[in-house]
């Protein structure tokens, strides 16, 4: 038997989901049918990829030198698919409040050259790009670096300080974002824009809050578990009646990154859309 796409598929589909039965769902086959590809790949390449272990399934170390050469192979074979058949999709993957003028104008440039831009919201842009979910990332963050994958800090965001409703700087006249270093602060860990690396002399024994998404976020601040600092899009995009967003002269902006996989080279559509957004950022 021939190494097939369908071994790749159902290899990094295991991976990624971390069971055979959340796997053989995602792919729409029987966790059997699932369990023989996965065996078949195993003989056709003469070792063991996986072994169940104390805390579920762990990679030998064939199975984790194969994994990342097998993602590039499937996100190669999607590309050179999409790429010959003229379709042109590129998936922008981006965590919350997507700039809407940036967003605007570069599919407008971009679809006029004849290409088709589809967003996805994820809560990790820059793993979903590490793994091939997205083409490109936008991110308000860049936590971890990889020799694989470029980023292009593209322009900054005006940010508004963010607080409960319940709390006394909701309402204090005169605040400046220097007096809040001591204060508890909310921290989006995967995609926020705001740590207390944002002041001056940052304070060992402040309290932090973490979180992994916007959402959490925002329903923190809500509850007065700490503050918090957002671009100024949110208080049209993102209203909610246990915060109040106030502008304060001394917020430091926060910057807007574009991210891409570099290694290997991005499809053709990929660059042409590239060309397009970093133009426009």
């Amino acid at each position: 038997m021939d190494l097939q796409v369908r071994h790749l598929a159902a290899f990094v589909a295991l991976c990624d989901t971390g069971t055979y039965t959340r796997a053989a769902a995602r792919l729409h086959l029987t966790q059997p049918s699932l369990t023989r590809t996965i065996q078949d790949l195993e003989r056709i390449l003469d070792c063991d990829l996986v072994i169940r272990g104390g805390r579920g399934l762990e990679l030998t170390a064939e199975g984790a030198e194969f994994l990342p050469r097998a993602r590039r192979i499937l996100t190669d074979l999607t590309e050179l698919h999409d790429d010959m058949r003229g379709r042109a999709v590129v998936r922008l993957g981006f965590a919350w409040l997507l700039p809407s003028d940036w967003f605007a104008a570069t599919r407008a440039r971009y679809e006029a050259l004849g290409g088709t831009l589809a967003i996805h919201r994820v809560d990790d842009p820059a793993g979903a790009l590490e793994h091939g979910r997205i083409d490109v990332a936008l991110a308000r963050t860049v936590h971890r670096e990889s020799a694989a994958i470029t980023w292009r800090r593209i322009g900054t965001e005006r940010r508004v300080l963010a607080v409960s409703t319940h709390s006394a700087l909701a309402r204090r006249p005169g605040l400046s974002w220097a007096d809040l270093a001591a204060h508890p602060l909310v921290v989006n860990i995967r995609s926020g824009t705001t740590t207390p690396a944002d002041w001056p002399d940052p304070r060992t024994d402040r309290e932090i809050v973490t979180c992994t998404n916007f959402d959490e976020w925002l329903e923190l601040v809500a509850a007065d578990r700490g503050i918090g600092a957002v671009p100024d899009i949110a208080v049209e995009r993102a209203p909610h009646p246990g915060v109040v967003y106030r502008d304060l002269p001394d917020i430091p902006d926060s910057p807007l990154f574009l991210g891409w996989r570099s290694t290997p080279p991005p499809a053709r559509s990929t660059r042409r859309y590239l060309d397009v957004a970093l133009d426009t950022g």
